[in-house]
Order: C-alpha cells, then structure tokens, then sequence
C-alpha cells in the first residue's frame, strides 16, 4: 500500500471512530445529568413521607441504582477508547502524507486542517489525562469529525512540490506552533461556548428545556471559565511566537519583516483580540460572558484567517489555499 492510500485510508478510519467518541461523550452527558436530576430528586423527599413502603429486598434495588451508573460508565469508556485509537489512526495519517509528500504536512489548507484537528484532540487527551474533561469531548470530537471530513471531501489536495517560498526550515518552526495553538484555541471556544450555555441556564435565560439537561453534567460556568482562560492565556504565548517567526522567515523569504499582506492582518487581528481577552480579563474584571464572547470572537477570527482570508484575498499567502 502506497502513503497515499495509508493516508486517506488512516484519516478515514479517525473520521469515523471520532464520530463513534462524539456519540458515546453525548450519551455519557446525557446519563451523568440524568444521575445528577435522580440525585437531587431523591435529596428532596422527606424522610418518612409517604405511606410506609415494603422495604425492598438487595436484588431488588441493585438494578435500579446502578444500571444508570452502568450506562454512563460502559459509554465514557466506548468514548476514551474510540477517541485514542481514533488520534493514533489521526498520527498514522499524518505520518503517511509527509512520507509521502517528503515534507511537514501544512503546506496547504488539505494539510493543516488535518494537522490542527489532530492537535485539538491531542489536546484534549493531554487534559483528561490531568483532569475529567469529559465534558469537552462530544465538542472536540465533533468539531474534529466534521474537519476531518471536509479535509477528505472538499479540500483534499494530491501531494505536490513545495513553493520556493516554503522551501525553508522555518516552515517546521512557524507553522508547526500555528497548528498547535489552532488546537489548543479550538479546546478553548468549546469550554467557552459551554460557559455560555451553562450560565444561560443558570439565570434561566435560555437552554432550560428538556434537550438542554446535558447542562446539568458541565461543570458550573465559573470552572469553565478558569479552563478557558488558562487554555488561552498558552494559546496566546503560542500565537505571539507564531506572529514573531512568521515575520523572521517573512524577511528571510521576502526581504521585509512586515508587509500588511492579508494573512499578516488578520494574524495580527487574531493577536489582538486575545491580548484584549487577557487583559480584560485579568486586569478589567471582565470576568463571566464578555470573556467567553471575546475569546470566541478570537477563535472566529482565526477561523476566517484560515477560511475567508485563504480562498478570497490574494497575497503572498495564496499559496495556503491551493
């Protein structure tokens, strides 16, 4: 089997146990808040209410109080495999279009949408390892379904020879850390976006209804917005180091640090936005919803950096959207 094939065939393979992972994260929420509402029930009936009951024998209660601890457990552990074995199949791909292509695979949208997805769910393997993010996985799983499959479908490119102006040792440097943070920023607006929601629900705004109880298993809006905030407080050193080696190798390549191309702009906006995020944050008091939406208005803007400004403007960029 040729690369090419070993890699399509790998993505391919992650695309589909991603989706698996993403059902198995939603069912888990589904059952943990379900404990959760069972739980709070039970706590608020009073002791001896009711008529007296025929107490009920071991055999009896057993599979009443467990078998949703059961369903919750048995789909958390469908979810971690699939989502492991999913990455290493992700790894697998990777590995195959640079052997194949005989260069890091980023040179172009096909590249780095399958290298910033991989990294996201990297990511978040590297934080369940440290805490339950649980939580997270439904989103991030999801997101990187949906990239895989518009990296094999819409913008998949055949291997091709590297511009002149990729032919550098800085497109290991400056794009690898660009891909790392997209992942680690991607991890971040889904904690936000469900900072968002929960705190919605709490103040009974919107997301009460029965399809929103999967709130219930999220952690309060206040511990996700501590795990945003430390996601992309590292994202943004990232970022800054990314904007630093693009305009070293920007004079190596063109003779100038800084040109205002299009793509220079908008990484340059997407700097902005998350200094402004850190500094409201931090020494603003712009704690609660303007955080979460300031620093999904950063996500947003390095999505379209990555969509609007690589099909739609010209520059010295363009190459990125072949």
């Amino acid at each position: 089997m040729n690369p090419t094939d070993l890699s399509v065939m790998a993505l391919g393979g992650a695309t589909v146990l991603y989706a698996i992972a993403m059902v198995a994260y939603a069912i888990r929420l589904a059952r943990v808040a379900d404990e959760k509402v069972a739980a709070k029930s039970a706590a608020a009936v009073p002791v001896g209410a009711g008529a007296p009951a025929t107490p009920a024998s071991p055999a009896d209660e057993a599979p009443a109080a467990s078998s949703p601890l059961k369903r919750s457990a048995k789909a958390a552990g469908i979810a971690r495999s699939t989502t492991l074995v999913g990455a290493l199949l992700h790894g697998v791909g990777l590995a195959a279009r640079g052997i194949d292509a005989g260069h890091v695979p980023w040179s172009n949208m096909y590249e780095y949408t399958i290298s910033g997805s991989f990294f996201a769910v990297v990511a978040f393997l590297i934080l369940q390892r440290r805490r339950d993010v649980a939580y997270l996985g439904a989103g991030v799983t999801g997101m990187a379904t949906i990239a895989l499959g518009l990296a094999l479908t819409v913008l998949y490119k055949d291997v091709d020879t590297l511009p002149p102006a990729l032919q550098s040792y800085w497109l290991v440097i400056h794009v690898s850390i660009a891909t790392i943070v997209t992942g680690i920023f991607a991890v971040s607006f889904i904690a936000s976006a469900l900072q968002l929601m929960r705190d919605s629900r709490d103040r009974g705004v919107r997301w009460t209804g029965a399809r929103a109880r999967f709130l219930d298993a999220v952690p309060a809006a206040s511990s996700l917005e501590a795990l945003s905030f430390r996601l992309n407080a590292v994202g943004f050193v990232l970022w800054t180091f990314t904007v630093m080696a693009g305009a070293i190798w920007a004079e190596h390549a063109w003779g100038r640090y800084w040109g205002w191309d299009p793509k220079e702009v908008w990484s340059f906006v997407i700097w902005v936005l998350y200094a402004a995020y850190l500094h409201a944050r931090t020494t603003q008091g712009w704690a609660g919803r303007r955080s979460a939406w300031l620093a999904i208005a950063g996500f947003t803007a390095l999505i379209m950096n990555f969509t609007v400004v690589n099909l739609f403007l010209q520059g010295l960029h363009t190459y990125a959207g072949s």
